[in-house]
């Protein structure tokens, strides 16, 4: 009995797995060196947005607990970097199954902690600005403290369900999150996130930076700068969440549509870069809030001037200790 096309190709697929996979990587050493460049500038600057963040919720605006929430979520996904770097250099994955699961969890718990917290500002501004004197209880402190903590396990459960071992390791190649050809499932998951994981957040973000926008060109009160700023600071947003997230979540698309073998370079390196942008948004957080706004330039400049006082004062304190010593 004749075998279907479909049935051929697919059988083809499955037994010649190997060829899915590209013989040569000679962009790695560029993809290296921007994760290290993610590693070297998001610490230190993540670590700096935790702290700034801490005023603004010191000063009880609820503004600063997403921040955190964001800067924390940056800091968990940068810790997994330096694996990533030693996959990308040996194009083995040598860590093992479960290793594997859970840095792919965690990368994408940040893809989409980020989008639904970039979510959360967008409406808080939304309703800042459009309905100042609604809606109050959801801008409160403890309000944006529930809806953070929902963020995670809404992240967390989503995850949980549509990472799995074998979806993301291919334990013959020792490959980890690349795996080709897709799964059938995992072609279904590409698309559950792309609609969950961008589509959506993508259109509740451009739906209140439309009325924002509006209701500031409305507004006559606003100056020229105060409008530049609010401008500046949507449009921030916006390209944060469509250019870190956006070509990644196209490409899962693409991948499920197109995925054959051999795998097409082209749309091999394409995935490649859109993972490349998607990182690059731990450094388009702290940037984004700290010096884009004008609350955001007031903490940065009262914790650099803490900061200053701290390290002036553990300067003077052994001087101190050497000088009374002397007297004695």
């Amino acid at each position: 009995m004749n075998s279907s096309p479909v049935e051929t190709t697919t059988r083809y697929i499955q037994n010649d797995s190997d060829d899915c996979y590209p013989s040569a990587n000679p962009e790695k050493q560029l993809f290296v060196g921007l994760y290290l460049a993610v590693i070297v500038l998001g610490i230190p600057s993540n670590v700096f947005f935790l702290f700034v963040s801490c005023q603004h919720i010191r000063q009880k605006n609820e503004l600063g607990v997403y921040l955190f929430n964001l800067a924390l979520s940056d800091l968990l996904f940068i810790a997994c970097l330096p694996v990533w770097v030693q996959f990308t250099l040996s194009d083995e994955w040598l860590h093992g199954e479960a290793a594997c699961t859970v840095c792919v969890f965690l990368l994408f718990t940040n893809f989409y902690t980020s989008a639904v917290l970039l979510s959360c500002i967008a409406v808080d501004r939304y309703l800042a600005v459009v309905h100042p004197l609604k809606f109050c209880t959801f801008r409160k402190r403890k309000m944006a403290v529930t809806v953070s903590v929902t963020a995670w396990i809404f992240t967390a459960v989503f995850n949980a369900i549509t990472v799995s071992p074998d979806s993301v390791y291919d334990e013959k190649n020792l490959i980890c999150l690349d795996v080709l050809p897709l799964p059938k499932m995992q072609r279904r998951v590409n698309i559950a996130r792309f609609v969950v994981g961008f589509l959506i957040p993508s259109a509740v973000v451009g739906f209140c930076c439309w009325r924002i926008c509006l209701d500031v060109k409305r507004n006559r009160t606003l100056g020229s700068t105060e409008r530049g700023r609010v401008f500046k600071l949507l449009g921030s947003v916006l390209l944060t969440l469509y250019v870190c997230f956006g070509p990644v979540h196209v490409m899962m698309v693409l991948r499920s549509l197109l995925d054959i073998c051999p795998y097409p370079y082209w749309l091999f390196i394409g995935y490649k870069l859109s993972i490349i942008f998607s990182t690059l948004n731990c450094l388009a957080d702290p940037l984004l809030y700290c010096f884009m706004s004008r609350a955001g330039q007031a903490s940065a400049s009262n914790a650099l001037l803490i900061l200053r006082k701290t390290c002036k004062r553990q300067i003077l304190q052994p001087n101190e200790q050497i000088s009374g010593t002397g007297k004695c």
